[in-house]
């Protein structure tokens, strides 16, 4: 079955400030319990502007032309599109059911959702601009993170509320296979080569690696990291990622190679979602239950900043960021 999405409606953004296309590109940071997203100027640390979205803004991406960062409101069916330069709002797409995570095909064909609330896979067929539903998969309970791996041939989908992962062939719009999880699996994280996935356990103290280099996975290890192992990061070296542990109140740098933890960093205040500026000298953090934006120097390994947000603070992510 293959269905349209309706055309987008079109939503006029509060203006920018005068200076904004002189100064640095903001740090979005999405507050999921007040349905806005802060823009946080980098220089000043401070607030620039509140958008009003869709209700609970989880997670962001961006588009593959780099013309626009997409936020995924789940409860409000929709994807609010900002200029990743300025902020200002671009549009707003309407009839996508429940997007609670999100995440491009490296061949940028594919826009994959997954539903944490109403238990499905949506994959649509990405043209530059619009979307077109190709398939809506059911899955087990509470599809929460998903990773592509880097040939677009597989989406890789954690199931949070049946503890499994789950494989999804993108061209044939079908569950190759599920594998049983530790509890509350959350973000995935892939190694280069494609043969190695990184799982964290949001209702343990660690994250489950699986070799899925085979026709069937297999549970190869874990890493212990802190309660509540959440959401990756890739720290841009190409050495190490890092991994917030949501209960613990820190963070994990996990070095790729030995696959073990090589730093803890402490972040207060549930930290969920992260990014790492260009210079990797600087990580970003959502702190979840304190209503902050938590900043972190990586030189010395703490706390420079916090910078007050709205409500229930997850997904954060700014332009000028390390690799990915």
């Amino acid at each position: 079955m293959a269905a349209a999405v309706p055309a987008p409606a079109r939503a006029q953004a509060p203006g920018a400030p005068a200076a904004a296309a002189a100064a640095a590109p903001p740090v979005f940071v999405l507050n999921s319990l007040d349905a806005t997203v802060s823009l946080i100027d980098p220089q000043t640390w401070t607030e620039r502007q509140r958008v009003p979205v869709g209700k609970e803004p989880h997670h962001i991406y961006l588009t593959p032309d780099e013309k626009s960062v997409i936020v995924a409101n789940s409860a409000g069916d929709s994807l609010s599109f900002f200029d990743p330069r300025t902020g200002a709002l671009q549009r707003t797409v309407t009839g996508i059911i429940d997007p609670y995570h999100l995440r491009f095909s490296p061949d940028m064909k594919w826009f994959v959702t997954a539903a944490n609330r109403l238990n499905h896979v949506d994959i649509y067929r990405w043209n530059g601009k619009d979307l077109q539903l190709a398939q809506r998969i059911a899955t087990g309970k509470t599809p929460s993170h998903i990773w592509i791996d880097s040939r677009s041939t597989v989406a890789y989908v954690t199931m949070q509320d049946s503890d499994e992962l789950v494989a999804v062939d993108l061209a044939t719009q079908r569950i190759r296979w599920r594998v049983a999880t530790g509890p509350m699996p959350a973000d995935i994280f892939g190694l280069a080569g494609d043969k190695t996935l990184l799982v964290g356990l949001t209702g343990s103290d660690a994250v489950q690696v699986f070799d899925v280099s085979g026709a069937e996975p297999r549970a190869t290890g874990r890493i212990t990291t802190g309660k509540g192992a959440h959401a990756f990061r890739s720290a841009g070296d190409g050495k190490s990622v890092f991994l917030s542990n949501r209960a613990a109140n820190t963070i994990s740098r996990i070095d790729l190679a030995s696959l073990t933890v090589t730093a803890n960093y402490p972040v207060p205040g549930g930290p969920d979602c992260m990014d790492v500026s260009a210079d990797g000298k600087t990580l970003y953090v959502t702190s979840r239950w304190a209503r902050k934006l938590s900043v972190v120097d990586l030189a010395s390994g703490k706390l420079s900043r916090s910078v007050p947000v709205g409500r229930s603070p997850h997904g954060v992510w700014t332009l000028d960021h390390a690799k990915r």
